[in-house]
C-alpha cells in the first residue's frame, strides 16, 4: 500500500484527476465524515500510481477510478453500492496478491489502514494520526496504532539497566 493507506478507501474510489493531478491534494470536499478542512497532499508513490489511469479518463473532472465512472452522483444509493462493490473487488486482488506472495494473514482495505498505523509506529504523534484517519474521536486512532512508545522503553532501560 502507498501512504495513502491511512485514507478510507470510500475517499480513493472518489479521486477525481484535476483535484489528484492539478492539486496534488486529497480535497476536503471528498469526506463526508469527519471534521475539520484538512488537505492531504498526495506523495509521489501515489502520484505514480494515478498517473497509471490517465489515460482512461474522459476530461479533467473524471473519476480515477473506474469503478465510480458510471455512479448517478445524485443517488446516494447507487454511489454507496458502486463502492462497495469497488472495495470488495480490491479486497479480492488483494487476497489474490497475498496468496502470490506468500502471505498466509487476511489482508483487506481496512486491515491496510491499521497496518498503516502499526507501521507509523512511534514515528508520528497520534493527533497527526488522527488527523490523517480523520477521526473526531483520538481513542478510535490509539485503536489503530500499537505503540511502540520507544521513548518511555528506552528511559526505563536506563533506570533498570544502570
Amino acid at each position: 500500500m502507498t501512504e495513502t493507506s491511512a485514507l478510507n478507501v470510500m475517499v480513493l474510489i472518489r479521486l477525481i484527476f484535476n483535484r489528484a493531478i492539478v492539486d496534488k491534494v486529497i480535497s476536503k470536499d471528498l469526506y463526508s465524515f469527519g471534521k475539520g478542512g484538512l488537505q492531504i497532499k498526495f506523495p509521489e508513490k501515489a502520484m505514480q500510481i494515478i498517473l497509471q489511469y490517465e489515460h482512461q479518463k474522459s476530461d479533467a473532472n473524471d473519476f480515477i477510478f473506474p469503478e465510480m465512472k458510471k455512479a448517478d452522483l445524485n443517488n446516494p444509493k447507487d454511489v454507496y453500492n458502486k463502492i462497495k462493490v469497488a472495495t470488495s473487488k480490491f479486497n479480492k486482488h488483494l487476497k489474490s496478491l497475498t496468496k502470490k506472495i506468500g502471505i498466509t494473514k487476511k489482508v483487506t482495505m481496512h486491515i491496510a489502514r491499521h497496518s498503516f498505523g502499526n507501521i507509523a509506529g512511534d514515528a508520528i504523534h497520534p493527533l497527526m494520526l488522527q488527523k490523517l484517519y480523520r477521526h473526531s474521536d483520538l481513542k478510535t486512532t490509539i485503536k489503530y496504532q500499537n505503540f511502540i512508545h520507544k521513548e518511555a522503553d528506552d528511559a526505563l532501560d536506563s533506570v533498570v539497566n544502570f
